[in-house]
């Protein structure tokens, strides 16, 4: 089974061709090892994906042709993730009523003072 293919099977991307940009950019490592989109990926193997901001460990225990599911999926794989950061944790973004036009420069400077500039 090609490990672009598994990875979209069991949901750890959106699109198949996500999947495939993945390793081809490196950021898709089977067994500690950097791998390309038609590689073969087996029951017992350990895919590591970053994705998303944060990296994804999981080991496979059944591969799957097909997309599937996503009951099916988590019994495909075992997910041995660290936890996500919390929301908290995470920068804030600056939002905008639609239709307010660009901030003035009083604005600017709030928001800088915001992010920590």
């Amino acid at each position: 089974m090609r490990v672009d293919v598994w990875i979209w099977s069991v949901r750890l991307v959106k699109t198949r061709s996500m999947a495939t940009a993945a390793c081809r950019a490196g950021h898709v490592r089977v067994n500690d090892q950097r791998v390309k989109p038609a590689s073969a990926v087996r029951p017992g193997d350990e895919v590591r994906l970053r994705h998303d901001g944060r990296e994804r460990i999981v080991v496979v225990r059944r591969v799957v042709s097909k997309r599937v599911g996503a009951a099916v999926a988590q019994e495909c794989l075992t997910d041995n993730s660290p936890p996500p950061p919390p929301r908290e944790l995470l920068m804030p973004v600056a939002r905008r009523e639609r239709g307010a036009g660009r901030p003035t420069k009083r604005e600017r400077r709030e928001m800088d003072r915001l992010r920590g500039h």
